[in-house]
C-alpha cells in the first residue's frame, strides 16, 4: 500500500467496513458466549452498538475528520447495549478524541489514538477484568507503540497488520487468563468482536471490495425487547456450522496450525482454531463439512462432532420469532401504560426500571415505578433507551433499576450523559433485586440514603432463573447438552437436568440458607398456573419455615425466576 496516511474519507470507509465485518459475524460471536443461554448477547450487543454509529457516519453530508469523530462517538455512546457494547463505545470514544483535531491520521496519531481508546475504556469499567475485550484492546495498543519504537518510519499497512496479529495472539491467550473460558473451550467473545472490527477496517485500507452501505430506513435499531431482523437465508454464504475436537496423534506445530487455518479459510469463514494440551478445538462455517473433517483426520482422531444447517435453523428461528411477537403484540392500552405522558408537575423522585413480561411489569407499576423499559435478558436496552426514559420522567431525582448485570454499564453511561437531573443507578442484577430495591425506598430519606439502603438490601437477594441450553458445553463442572434445562444462579449454573420441575427444586435447594425467610416464584409465559402451583406446593412442603409467594411474571425464555431472601 503506497499511502502512509488515512484521510477522513478512507477513515469512514474503514469504520463502515469494520462495522459490516462485525455484523456479518455476530451469530458466530454469540456462540462464543460461555453461558449457553438463549439470549441476544455479545455479538448482537456489539453489532447494535457499532451500527448505531455507522448510521450516523453514513448520513454525514459534510465529511471531515471532526464530523466523522463526532458521529462515531455520539452514535456509539447512545446506541451502546450490554457491557460489551458499552466498552466498545468507550474504545471508539477514546479513539475519536485523538483523531478529531487531525486532517489526516499518520502512524504516530494512529498509535496515540489506540492508547487513548484503551485508557478511556478502562476508566469506564469499575473493576476491569483481564482476559476480556479490554485485554485484547490493550495488547493491540501496546503493539502499536512497540512497532513505532522499533521503526519510526514503519509503513501504515505494516503497522495495522502488526496490531491485528498481536490482537489475535492476545485473544487466543484469553482462555489462560479466565478459567471459565478454558473450561468452555472458547476465546473471549468481546475480544473476538473487536478483532473482527479491526480486520474489516484493514480490508478496507487495503482496498478490498466491501459493501459500505448502511440502510438508514430498514436497519434501525430494534426497540429494547424486540428482536432484530436476521439476514435472509440468501445472505448466509456458508450453510453449515461445523465444530469438532481433534485428539492429536501426530506432531502439531505452529506452522501446522497456520497451514490448517489457511485451508479452512479456503473453504469457509468464521474460523476458530484453539489448541491446548494435545487437543485442537475447531469451528468453521462451510458449505462442505466433509473437507474440513478429512483434513482434520490427518492430524488425529475426532470427537464432539457437531454440524448444524444454519439456513434451516434461520428459517425456523424466523417462524418462531414471528409467532412470539404475534402472541406478545401489546394492545394499545398496554402501549399507553408503558409510555405514559410526561407529568406536568415536577416530582421530587422518580423510578425507571428495566422489565420483561407483562406480569412483572404490572408488579413494578403497582410498586410505583414511573417508566418501564422493556428489555432485560432477551434484549439489552441501549443508552439511548435509558436517555429517552429519563426524559419522560419529570423528577429531580431518578432511580434507575437495570435488573441485569449486562445493563448496568449502559445505565451508568446514560447517567453520565444527563446534566439536568440527579440520576442514581442502583446496580440491581436481577428482577427480584429490582423489586426489593423499590420496596425498600423510603420517601423521608435522601436519595443518597435510599441508594445505600437499597444496595444493602439487594445484596441479600439470591436469584435463580430456569431456562434451556442452546448448545452443548462444559461449565461449572457440569456437562450440558442443547435442550437441557438449567438453573442459572447469580454467579454460576446451579442445576442441570431434562425436566423443569426437578431442576427448579434443585436450584432452590442450593439457594436457601438458614437465614432465608421468603421464597418468591415468578412463572413465565411458557408455564401455566397449575404447573406453577405444583412447584409452589413442593417448595412449601420442603421449606415450611419460609413464606412462599407465587406471582405471574409472563417473561419469555425463562420458565421461572426464583428469589430467596
Amino acid at each position: 500500500m503506497s499511502t502512509n496516511t488515512i484521510d477522513a474519507s478512507l477513515c469512514a470507509r474503514m469504520f463502515l467496513a469494520g462495522a459490516k465485518k462485525l455484523e456479518s459475524n455476530k451469530e458466530w460471536i454469540n456462540e462464543l458466549n460461555v453461558f449457553p443461554v438463549p439470549d441476544g448477547d455479545t455479538g448482537t450487543n456489539m453489532t447494535l452498538t457499532i451500527m448505531s454509529a455507522a448510521k450516523e457516519v453514513a448520513a454525514l453530508e459534510d465529511l471531515t475528520m471532526d464530523t466523522f469523530a463526532k458521529a462515531v462517538s455520539s452514535g456509539s455512546l447512545r446506541g451502546a447495549r450490554g457491557n460489551s457494547g458499552v466498552i466498545l463505545s468507550q474504545l471508539l470514544r477514546g479513539f475519536t478524541k485523538v483523531i478529531r483535531s487531525e486532517q489526516e491520521i499518520n502512524t504516530a496519531v494512529l498509535a496515540a489514538s489506540f492508547q487513548k481508546a484503551v485508557e478511556t475504556a478502562y476508566k469506564a469499567v469499575m473493576k476491569p477484568k483481564e482476559g476480556t475485550i479490554l485485554t485484547v484492546a490493550r495488547g493491540a495498543a501496546d503493539r502499536a507503540i512497540e512497532l513505532l519504537e522499533e521503526n519510526p518510519d514503519i509503513e501504515m499497512e505494516a503497522l495495522i497488520a502488526g496490531i491485528i496479529v498481536r490482537a489475535e495472539e492476545v485473544l487466543n491467550q484469553t482462555p489462560e487468563m479466565l478459567p471459565v473460558l478454558k473450561e468452555a473451550g472458547v476465546v473471549d467473545s468481546g475480544g473476538q468482536g473487536l478483532l473482527q472490527v479491526l480486520k474489516g477496517a484493514y480490508d478496507a485500507f487495503l482496498g478490498k471490495e466491501t459493501d459500505y452501505g448502511v440502510d438508514l430506513a430498514t436497519e434501525k435499531t430494534a426497540p429494547a425487547g424486540q428482536a432484530q431482523t436476521e439476514p435472509v437465508e440468501a445472505d448466509i454464504k456458508f450453510g453449515y456450522c461445523t465444530e469438532f475436537i481433534i485428539m492429536l496423534e501426530k506432531e502439531y506445530t505452529h506452522e501446522t496450525e497456520l497451514d490448517f487455518k489457511a485451508f479452512l479459510e479456503s473453504i469457509g469463514d468464521s474460523i476458530v482454531v484453539v489448541s491446548d494440551d494435545g487437543i485442537v478445538k475447531v469451528h468453521v462455517h462451510t458449505n462442505d463439512p466433509g473437507l474440513a473433517i478429512q483434513r482434520a483426520l490427518t492430524y488425529g482422531s475426532l470427537t464432539s462432532m457437531k454440524i448444524d444447517n444454519m439456513r434451516e435453523e434461520h428459517h425456523e428461528k424466523v417462524i418462531k420469532e414471528a409467532e412470539r411477537q404475534a402472541v406478545q403484540a401489546p394492545s394499545e392500552d398496554r402501549q399507553e401504560k408503558e409510555e405514559p405522558a410526561i407529568p406536568a408537575e415536577l416530582k421530587e423522585t422518580g423510578f425507571i426500571s428495566v422489565s420483561i413480561g407483562d406480569g412483572i411489569a404490572d408488579i413494578f407499576r403497582d410498586l410505583g415505578v414511573d417508566y418501564l423499559i422493556e428489555g432485560g435478558q432477551t434484549m439489552n436496552p441501549s443508552t439511548e433507551d435509558m436517555l429517552n426514559a429519563i426524559e419522560k420522567v419529570n423528577a429531580k431525582n431518578i432511580f434507575i433499576l437495570p435488573n441485569n448485570k449486562n445493563i448496568i454499564l449502559a445505565a451508568n453511561q446514560a447517567r453520565d450523559l444527563t446534566e439536568d437531573k440527579n440520576i442514581i443507578v442502583v446496580p440491581t442484577k436481577t428482577v427480584p433485586q429490582g423489586i426489593t430495591a423499590v420496596i425498600n425506598y423510603v420517601p423521608e430519606k435522601s436519595p443518597e440514603e435510599n441508594a445505600a439502603v437499597m444496595e444493602e438490601e439487594i445484596a441479600r437477594v439470591k436469584t435463580g432463573q430456569l431456562t434451556y441450553a442452546v448448545r452443548d458445553t462444559h461449565i461449572d463442572d457440569k456437562t450440558i447438552q442443547a435442550g437441557d434445562i438449567m438453573g442459572v444462579g447469580d454467579h454460576s449454573i446451579l442445576a442441570v437436568g431434562k425436566d423443569i420441575l426437578p431442576v427448579a427444586e434443585e436450584t432452590v435447594a442450593l439457594m436457601v440458607g438458614e437465614e432465608t425467610e421468603l421464597i418468591s416464584i415468578y412463572y413465565g409465559e411458557d408455564i401455566n398456573e397449575n404447573e406453577a402451583s405444583e412447584l409452589r406446593e413442593k417448595i412449601e412442603a420442603q421449606y415450611p419455615e419460609c413464606d412462599v409467594e407465587l406471582n405471574y411474571g409472563g417473561q419469555p425464555i425463562y420458565y421461572y425466576i426464583i428469589s430467596a431472601e
